[in-house]
């Protein structure tokens, strides 16, 4: 995908973001830069940051979160509070994490899941209704060519149409995995939630709604089952086993491999994700 830059929005914003060690967090301080925007203040309790030198030098960091939120505090007493808050901490504390940025007089940028227990979207729209702030989601397959291609297939197509797909997903993790929280499905949700929300979100945004959800497998590394839409039938495989490739993926060292089949053509889809977040947020932040 040719690189795209944003530095011509008429405002600079001012971020602070949290989680910023984890392995997301690269690609929103890219956005956050890319954008023309600015990072105040940072929060993780790992210390491996170092990253920011390629970022945002002068950004003030804590390994504390009792520190910064008094940081932000005395920014906000100064009139120099944030506009938003970025949020790339681990799945389980996303809800908290977001309404304290609403309540601090932030909008939120959050990754996916926003929350694991769907009854907290309750509570967060209330906090935005009572501060007036709003909560985004990266929503970054929207955005992808080969994503942005087939959409455009289906809405030039029959419109009583019922598409057959197949999903298959291997996006291979080591033994790490399943000590970290990524591994605990309390705290991740499992790998449907964790690395499947993407597609569903996807689907959604190009099918219609859910009619009809039936799991076929779901164990500690894989899962499988039957999506039916308004205007498509998904048959879905994925998994963060690497014994589960196609053998002339893995026969190239691969680690990675994505690709979605609509009756018969088949769209891989494993490249061209590394703008994708930049253009997350040009989209937000244009409103």
């Amino acid at each position: 995908m040719k690189k795209k830059k944003y530095n011509n929005l008429k405002t600079e914003k001012k971020f602070a973001l949290m989680g910023v060690a984890g392995y997301i967090a690269p690609r929103h301080l890219k956005a956050i830069k890319n954008s023309g925007n600015t990072m105040v203040a940072c929060v993780d309790p790992f210390d491996s940051v170092g990253l920011l030198d390629s970022y945002f030098p002068e950004c003030s960091y804590f390994n504390q979160f009792e520190l910064f939120d008094r940081h932000l505090a005395k920014l906000q007493s100064a009139g120099q509070g944030i506009d938003y808050l970025s949020v790339c901490t681990p799945d389980y504390l996303h809800d908290a994490h977001i309404r304290y940025g609403l309540k601090i007089g932030a909008n939120v940028i959050t990754e996916k899941p926003m929350v694991l227990n769907p009854k907290k979207l309750d509570d967060i729209e209330l906090v935005e209704k009572e501060t007036g702030k709003n909560v985004y989601t990266i929503l970054q397959l929207r955005y992808h060519d080969v994503i942005l291609g087939l959409k455009k297939q289906i809405d030039e197509g029959p419109k009583d149409k019922v598409y057959n797909i197949d999903l298959n997903y291997t996006t291979s993790r080591g033994s790490w995995f399943y000590t970290s929280w990524k591994g605990n499905p309390l705290q991740s949700g499992g790998i449907a939630t964790n690395i499947g929300i993407h597609f569903y979100d996807m689907f959604q945004w190009i099918f219609g709604k859910v009619t009809t959800n039936i799991v076929h497998i779901k164990t500690h590394d894989r899962v499988a089952g039957l999506l039916e839409f308004e205007k498509a039938r998904v048959r879905y495989f994925m998994s963060i086993n690497s014994d589960t490739l196609p053998l002339e993926i893995r026969a190239t060292g691969q680690r990675i491999y994505r690709a979605i089949t609509v009756d018969g053509n088949t769209f891989d889809f494993t490249d061209g994700f590394a703008d994708l977040h930049t253009e997350s947020y040009k989209k937000i932040l244009e409103g």
